[in-house]
């Protein structure tokens, strides 16, 4: 076995449990006609109490709803069998339960959380997580992570989140909400437009554009301090920000010349270098995950288009060539495909193209518009916004076209949907 501590911020996470390496399932969730995975996550145990307590009621809550975002486990309402732990779970035809225990110390909290794989009757994966009480939402989901990991190969995102543009406030203002919809606080109060927010490559920093001082400028917050720099004023546009995978630079659109073109930033605001010239309007920039080519959006030809350039020589190909508004390229964290929003009969859809070109496949096929979609930190789902009669609200979607739904229950219209990588502890 080997043992090994995680640090979530002041958390200590202690790892008592852990599984061998054959004991992992890693099953294939892009398969076609894969049956979801039945699991019961039972109330968590209050170890010095007896009984269900609302604590251990709201903990089991969120672990089934962190593993039920993930579209491939189907959670046995605990309700169904009294949320209890002694349970004959073969009745239930489930194959894995998750119990848990937690011990409450003034504002401390222990909790110990197991899978265990019921058709072999062992344990999965154990861990034991200590820290302040009020990190215990995070203690739960990063074992859902966990549980991700263990069934198939690659470690869960309920701890992810969401940064949009909402008009709640009156105003246009940059948002951020988890995933699950649970913590939702407005990052910017500009009292105005604000456009286009772009998580950095580590999460931490977030890149939008504003235009409370009567024009598109760029700027950077802090996440963890909520502190903002202004990082590009030129006059004109200073748009929808792509970082780097380094998280050294950034590709943006400035029409300080007159033409709308991309142009290359450090993080302190300075051209390091233009990509393209006035050959038409360059907007929507996005990068490879290798950092090798940048997909973005010209009318070069007469019409929106995607377009992806090499970055190293600035050699381009157009990609699409079926319909005439191809707009808002999204690179998947694997390289392999783009999404982008499309004009179809009459209305915007989300569709996925190779980055070589061809035939594209539409994902979303509802009524409404689908437009400006980004990739889950997985390559999973995506997220987007949906319209409908005049109401826009933040939708997520597996990659094969199944699993549409609204995110989360929020006043007001919502758009401009970016989703941030994994937290790193």
């Amino acid at each position: 076995m080997r043992f090994h501590k995680t640090f979530i911020a002041a958390l200590v996470v202690a790892l008592f449990w852990t599984a061998p390496a054959f004991g992992r399932v890693y099953l294939d969730i892009t398969a076609a006609q894969l049956r979801k995975v039945p699991m019961a996550v039972p109330y968590f145990i209050d170890k010095t109490k007896p009984g269900p307590l609302p604590a251990g009621i709201e903990m089991s809550k969120i672990m089934s709803q962190g593993l039920t975002f993930h579209g491939f486990i189907n959670v046995e309402p605990a309700d169904r069998y009294q949320g209890r732990q002694d349970v004959d779970w073969q009745s239930l035809g489930v194959d894995f339960t998750v119990l848990g225990q937690y011990k409450l110390d003034d504002d401390k909290i222990v909790i110990e959380l197991r899978l265990i794989n019921l058709s072999e009757g062992r344990m999965l994966l154990g861990r034991r997580y200590r820290g302040p009480a009020s990190k215990s939402r995070d203690m739960i989901l990063k074992f859902c992570d966990e549980i991700i990991l263990s069934l198939t190969g690659e470690r869960g995102i309920s701890r992810s989140s969401i940064s949009f543009i909402s008009d709640l406030s009156g105003d246009k203002e940059v948002y951020l909400a988890d995933v699950l919809g649970n913590d939702i606080r407005q990052v910017t109060h500009h009292h105005n437009l604000t456009v286009s927010p772009r998580f950095s490559p580590n999460g931490k920093l977030l890149a939008y554009t504003s235009y409370h001082h009567g024009n598109a400028d760029l700027y950077i917050t802090n996440l963890a301090g909520i502190t903002t720099r202004p990082i590009s004023r030129r006059k004109g546009l200073n748009m929808a920000p792509a970082w780097a995978p380094d998280g050294n630079s950034m590709v943006l659109t400035l029409s300080k010349d007159g033409n709308p073109d991309l142009y290359q930033i450090n993080t302190q605001g300075a051209i390091l270098r233009r990509l393209t010239a006035n050959a038409g309007i360059n907007v929507s920039p996005s990068w490879s995950p290798d950092g090798k080519q940048l997909a973005f959006v010209s009318d070069r030809s007469g019409s929106p288009q995607i377009y992806v350039m090499d970055i190293t020589n600035k050699r381009l190909r157009r990609i699409t060539y079926e319909g005439t508004d191809n707009t808002a390229p999204s690179w998947s964290p694997d390289g392999g495909v783009i999404a982008y929003t499309g004009e179809f009969e009459g209305s915007y859809s989300i569709f996925l193209i190779s980055p070589e070109g061809g035939p594209s496949i539409r994902v979303t096929k509802s009524w409404g518009n689908h437009e400006s979609a980004c990739w889950s930190p997985d390559g999973n789902q995506l997220v987007f916004t949906r319209e409908r009669n005049g109401e826009k609200k933040l939708c997520s979607i597996f990659k094969n076209g199944t699993g549409s739904r609204e995110l989360f229950k929020m006043k007001g219209n919502q758009n401009y949907p970016q989703w941030s990588p994994r937290l790193s502890k």
